[in-house]
């Protein structure tokens, strides 16, 4: 019983980290645009209550449309392998000596030669299967795809909502509960802490050094905060 559900944690596991890219990811966009929106609305002196307004719509409305655009297009991608592959299939059925100068010829450029080539070639052949994935991943270079599209635009929509709602989170505790530091001083320490944690993440998605992923992140986020803030700014003068 306990090996059991061992395994099932560990399964579990691997299944999460299976869409860790799509959440770090998520959390990145859902962090910068949603900072930006409060650093702009802060830039152009707008009341809190607004702050919290437009920072919600952006959250929702974004999260929603990038894990929609995630779930299509991860969609689309498996719909195309499966077109491709169909095809393969048809070749190996109605043009198999085609396919098997085709397979040759790859397995010619690996180096095979001689009786050997001839040996492999026979053996990827012999099984339609083993053959189209051949094609499949050296003569078309595609690779398919195993992961969930819904699974892929959830974890997204789940990390967009969820990294993204901190830049607004020290401003909905303030609005029910008033208090006397500085809002946006603290939102920004509490980004950099969110920044710093999905830049880390990152780091082993793409597996990169620690340090220069959560420079990287930081530097994105507070770039983009700084450009919001300074439009927000500029279109509150010129609007007054």
């Amino acid at each position: 019983m306990k090996e059991d559900k061992l395994h099932q944690e560990i399964a579990i596991a691997g299944g999460l980290q299976n869409y860790l890219r799509e959440f770090v990811y998520g959390g990145i966009d859902g962090a910068v645009t949603t900072f930006a929106v409060v650093a702009g609305a802060v830039g152009a002196n707008l009341d809190p209550a607004i702050i919290i307004i437009l920072g919600f719509a952006n959250l929702l409305a974004d999260g929603f449309s990038m894990s929609v655009g995630a779930y299509l297009s991860s969609k689309s991608d498996q719909e195309n392998y499966d077109k491709h592959k169909a095809v393969e299939y048809w070749e190996v059925d109605n043009l198999p000596e085609k396919e098997r100068h085709e397979i040759e010829e790859i397995y010619r450029e690996k180096g095979f030669e001689g009786e050997l080539l001839q040996q492999v070639v026979n053996v990827i052949t012999a099984d339609k299967d083993r053959w189209v994935n051949e094609m499949m991943k050296d003569e078309l270079n595609m690779m398919e795809e195993t992961k969930s599209p819904f699974k892929i635009g959830l974890a997204t929509l789940i990390s967009f909502i969820t990294i993204g709602f901190i830049p607004l989170m020290i401003y909905v505790y303030d609005f029910f509960q008033e208090t006397t530091f500085n809002v946006f001083l603290w939102t920004s320490i509490f980004t950099g802490i969110a920044f710093a944690v999905v830049g880390w993440l990152k780091s082993f998605v793409n597996q990169t050094n620690i340090f220069k992923s959560i420079g990287e992140t930081l530097a994105l986020g507070f770039l983009a905060a700084l450009v919001a803030y300074y439009v927000g700014d500029f279109l509150e003068t010129l609007i007054q």
